[in-house]
């Protein structure tokens, strides 16, 4: 785990470089076609990504943007009128067969379909009308991280290109170098406030959300401990019953809108008596991480990459092994 995370500033780097043309081309087709929603379907890390291009899309475009329930079709044999649309697959492996049932169910229906996979050589990839490699490598062990990041960067190159937004498309330049200085980015004061954690809450908003959705998942099948992801927005409707004295809570923040909530919301967490964790930002009673200030766009996968490091050695001072969480496959065939 610790040696893939850190190769992805290079993974990025030779994605954006070998993906150029062909994110034009698709760029100018989804100018030309002007899809009227945009439906993604992934599952696990995957998924997580597939929030962070919710947000994205839905931003920066206006075009309606909702996750597939893969086993309406995979189970249900059920379809829905995809004349229009815009359906993304994301997924590590291109293997599951329900991701590859519900792509295949939206074919049919008349949408256009796009595939951001790590394997070229797989089901999903030649499935879809435009298959996008994610270029990010072997990844062995269990938990997900250069190609999790990897599929972050893709889908920020697919926004660029199609909004032929060149600041952003500058911005995601300088990322390859910028994930470099993430990765020597020090959390361990995070090691030492979690290293006893049995329940924790990650806590982000906007484009911030799915990488707290990742790092939940991240606490789970690497370190053992109960985490929970919520947006700064819902985590007050009940879940905040939960928090008392010692409780701890990490949250994410990038430079835009969403910065002051966070803020409010971290210093609200440190007056219940929280052991509370800010990233991107800092707050009365918080104990702040140190993070890599870039467009809020980017900010969220330099602030996960700083994330997967702390995660590995959280996992070791934990006595587990990061590599190989209990109970786990790399590749899980969902049905």
């Amino acid at each position: 785990m610790f040696i893939e995370a850190g190769q992805a500033s290079s993974v990025v780097r030779e994605q954006l470089a070998r993906n150029a043309p062909q994110m034009r081309e698709l760029g100018a087709l989804l100018r030309e076609r002007k899809p009227r929603a945009v439906v993604t379907c992934a599952r696990g890390s995957s998924d997580h990504a597939a929030t962070y291009a919710k947000y994205l899309i839905e931003a920066h475009t206006g075009v309606l943007t909702s996750s597939a329930a893969p086993s309406v079709s995979s189970i249900y044999d059920a379809s829905a009128d995809m004349r229009g649309v815009l359906f993304i697959a994301i997924s590590q492996s291109g293997r599951s067969p329900d991701l590859i049932a519900a792509t295949k169910a939206a074919k049919a229906s008349g949408a256009t379909t796009i595939a951001l996979c790590n394997t070229r050589e797989s089901p999903l990839m030649d499935l879809v009308h435009v298959a996008i490699p994610l270029h990010a490598g072997p990844e062995t062990s269990v938990a997900a991280t250069k190609s999790y990041i990897g599929s972050l960067s893709c889908i920020a190159h697919l926004l660029a290109s199609w909004t032929d937004d060149e600041q952003l498309m500058q911005a995601l330049l300088q990322a390859p170098d910028q994930l470099a200085l993430a990765w020597q980015c020090d959390w361990r004061l995070a090691v030492e406030t979690l290293k006893s954690a049995v329940n924790l809450f990650v806590v982000a908003r906007g484009f911030g959300l799915g990488i707290a959705q990742e790092a939940a998942l991240k606490f789970k099948e690497t370190c053992g401990i109960h985490a929970e992801a919520f947006s700064a927005a819902e985590v007050q409707h009940g879940p905040m019953a939960l928090v008392r004295k010692g409780f701890p809570v990490i949250m994410f923040s990038q430079h835009d809108d969403t910065r002051v909530d966070l803020e409010n919301l971290a210093r609200e967490f440190a007056e219940r008596g929280a052991s509370v964790l800010v990233s991107g930002t800092q707050a009365r009673g918080a104990q702040a991480l140190p993070t890599i200030t870039a467009h809020p766009v980017i900010e969220p996968m330099l602030t996960i990459q700083s994330f997967y490091r702390m995660a590995n050695e959280l996992a070791i001072a934990r006595g587990l092994n990061p590599d190989t969480p209990p109970h786990l496959n790399k590749v899980t065939e969902t049905l």
